[in-house]
């Protein structure tokens, strides 16, 4: 990628996919919320959508404090409805905003932005059951980049810079930008949260979960090589999912197979996040770099992700894996009985072992129908008898039959 001030930017923020889904919620229900890690684009999509509301930030400490101790007087500067950003922030509004939607039944009257899921569904489950919806916003996807002219021009451009919106629609390095996000958010949010005294030790987890991107979960391995407890690591490790910066992939189960691998697997939700963590400073760092394949998996498997949250889907993303390690990396089920298979490869050249897992499990499957890709890092596409195989650069517009 070029330097942030050789970049051109837009006047105009990027569209987000995601704003067909949350018009449909808006005009079903009286809340949206929209959920996501910070800087994912929460704010900028709620006043894109709703650009007559009225909009308060309760990260502004006199609105809070407003919100905290005088909730109805704060409400009433919002009769006509309100985009309240971070709200978790003040807890005391959610009993409230049942009142106030209860006495008027308008849709849509109401967007809520948060990056914490611990508050935020506690709160939604208490006190806003039936009257919100809930839409999950990831950075941006690839497709929606390449749709406005602004995507990476290379694997190792897309993996340095990962896809954070700040990114890409102003002029900031990204080896800056991420760093200051984790320092700002990751390491102060987080902390305050699960109220840890010692930054080192929490900065060492976070940096061994980044070098764990793509394998089997450990979760005794990794609280080991920290140094605290499986059940602290248990715990830092809840945070990190609710805040939106990882996520895990649960094993697709089959009574077909007695011996499948019952572990979850740990991604990221920004490649660019876990590079940085592995010490990542440049895209020519990652032309020899050892976690390169795991990088570009970690990538993939955020777009398939992103393919379904953005429609508000809840996400039906699993990988597949026996005890002897045959393995598919990506198991989607578009219907009954009927699954996606993607194998993700980040090698340029189509070698015949990338297909290994693909076969292997076809033939153990099949009684379900299985539809293979294979994505790979190279620009090459060819349809094959064994998969589909797909360039890195334009596989994205295939990713709406996830839906």
């Amino acid at each position: 990628m070029s330097s942030a001030s050789s970049r051109s930017f837009p006047n105009q923020p990027i569209p987000r996919n995601a704003a067909v889904a949350a018009r449909k919620r808006l005009a079903g229900f009286p809340i949206l919320t929209i959920t996501g890690p910070r800087q994912s684009g929460k704010t900028t999509l709620s006043r894109l959508l709703a650009p007559d509301l009225p909009y308060f930030s309760l990260e502004d400490p006199d609105t809070r404090a407003l919100a905290t101790e005088d909730p109805r007087a704060f409400l009433r500067q919002a009769s006509d409805g309100a985009i309240l950003d971070e709200i978790q922030r003040a807890p005391e509004l959610f009993s409230y905003l049942q009142g106030v939607v209860d006495s008027d039944r308008r849709m849509g009257r109401f967007i809520l932005t948060g990056s914490s899921q611990f508050e935020l569904i506690e709160s939604i489950t208490q006190s806003l059951a039936g009257r919100s919806s809930m839409l999950t916003l990831l950075p941006f996807s690839l497709a929606e980049l390449q749709a406005v002219g602004r995507a990476p021009a290379t694997v190792d451009a897309l993996l340095h810079a990962g896809l954070f919106p700040p990114i890409h629609d102003r002029p900031v390095e990204p080896t800056l930008w991420l760093q200051d996000y984790i320092s700002t958010y990751l390491e102060r949010d987080v902390r305050q949260i699960l109220n840890i005294q010692d930054l080192a030790t929490f900065q060492r987890f976070v940096q061994l979960c980044a070098g764990r991107v793509g394998q089997l979960l450990n979760i005794t391995s990794l609280a080991a090589d920290t140094g605290i407890t499986r059940v602290t690591a248990e715990s830092w490790l809840s945070v990190l999912q609710a805040s939106h910066l990882v996520f895990l992939v649960r094993p697709w189960f089959s009574n077909l197979n007695k011996r499948l691998i019952k572990t979850p697997k740990l991604y990221f939700c920004d490649p660019g996040l876990a590079a940085w963590l592995l010490g990542v400073r440049a895209a020519a760092h990652l032309s020899a770099h050892p976690q390169r394949g795991a990088l570009f998996e970690n990538w993939v498997m955020t777009e398939l992700l992103k393919a379904q949250t953005n429609l508000g889907l809840k996400p039906s993303l699993h990988f597949l894996r026996d005890k002897e390690g045959h393995e598919i990396d990506a198991l989607i089920e578009t219907a009954p009985d009927t699954f996606q298979a993607v194998e993700i490869k980040s090698g340029e050249t189509i070698a015949s072992d990338f297909f290994t897992g693909l076969d292997y499990w076809r033939a153990k499957l099949s009684r379900q129908t299985i539809t293979p890709w294979l994505i790979h890092g190279g620009i090459a596409r060819q349809d094959r008898a064994k998969a589909t195989v797909l360039p890195w650069n334009d596989f994205t517009p295939l990713l709406s039959q996830l839906g």
